[in-house]
């Protein structure tokens, strides 16, 4: 770039100091803005992320949760993340388990079909996955249980699922039912969680009836591990959380944060000392 000199002062064969300073700032200033992520790593190391959220068919709510969804997909994207959006009716299992490989983070709202339930034995085909849609263009619900997840949903290694207002993923009952035990709040998380994590994912969290929000950001934005991200969540409640040990997922921990005694609401489970600098 030309450097200006005082009218007074004779150019000289040799770049003033002045004048050397400003090739340096012109010359970091082209290196940023080509390569102006490097300027931040945390946003360099995030930029290109894959995040797959899905909405599967949840009757009256299906509007709803697709409208949060949106909101999240929006809030990935501001970070510099590759989002794919599949929302009902068209959230069918052959598109979810496409588009979904290799995904960093897999978010799912819509229907879910937990273990225990008033419906029966454990049935690993339709407990503990995915409500999608029958077919393509159906508003009717089809369950891809942990069987599926677990075989055919190949996340990118470290990668996060956030199950999004669900019933059975947090330990929570369905509405108008009676609050479950505690030991059977905590199957049910344990369980939901079993298959997610032989797909490449380290942690699940489950939010039950707020935003997930709070876990993009502290994924994208912050050091932190996933259980201060749990607890950075500005719903909980911290007055009845306890923690267990998975005895479907050795060597991984729970937290369930209850907002009152039988309101199983907020968990996570996974490897809960992983930093969201190792996710990125």
């Amino acid at each position: 770039m030309p450097v200006s000199h005082d009218g007074v002062q004779r150019a000289s064969r040799h770049p003033s100091l002045r004048a050397l300073r400003l090739i340096a700032v012109a010359a970091l200033a082209s290196v940023l803005a080509v390569g102006g992520l490097a300027a931040n790593p945390q946003i360099a190391a995030a930029s290109g992320k894959k995040v797959v959220i899905v909405v599967g068919p949840a009757g009256s709510n299906t509007s709803n949760y697709i409208y949060n969804a949106k909101k999240l997909a929006s809030q990935a994207r501001s970070y510099g993340a590759t989002v794919y959006e599949i929302y009902a009716p068209h959230a069918t299992w052959a598109r979810v388990k496409s588009l979904s490989q290799g995904a960093n983070v897999f978010i799912y709202l819509g229907h879910g079909n937990g273990y225990p339930s008033p419906y029966g034995a454990f049935n690993k085909y339709t407990k503990d996955g995915l409500g999608l849609d029958a077919y393509d263009g159906s508003w009717s619900h089809k369950y891809y249980g942990e069987y599926y997840v677990d075989h055919y949903l190949n996340f990118a290694p470290n990668a996060v699922v956030i199950l999004n207002r669900l019933c059975y993923a947090s330990g929570n009952s369905e509405w108008g039912a009676a609050n479950p035990t505690k030991s059977t709040a905590i199957k049910r998380v344990d369980n939901y969680g079993a298959g997610f994590l032989r797909t490449g994912a380290r942690a699940v969290f489950a939010e039950g009836i707020s935003s997930a929000s709070y876990i993009l950001y502290g994924l994208f934005k912050t050091s932190r591990t996933m259980k201060q991200i749990f607890w950075s969540d500005p719903k909980r409640s911290g007055a009845y959380d306890f923690t267990f040990s998975s005895t479907r997922t050795v060597g991984r921990n729970a937290i369930m944060d209850p907002s009152s005694p039988g309101r199983y609401y907020r968990s996570v489970i996974g490897d809960l000392s992983m930093t969201a600098t190792t996710w990125r």
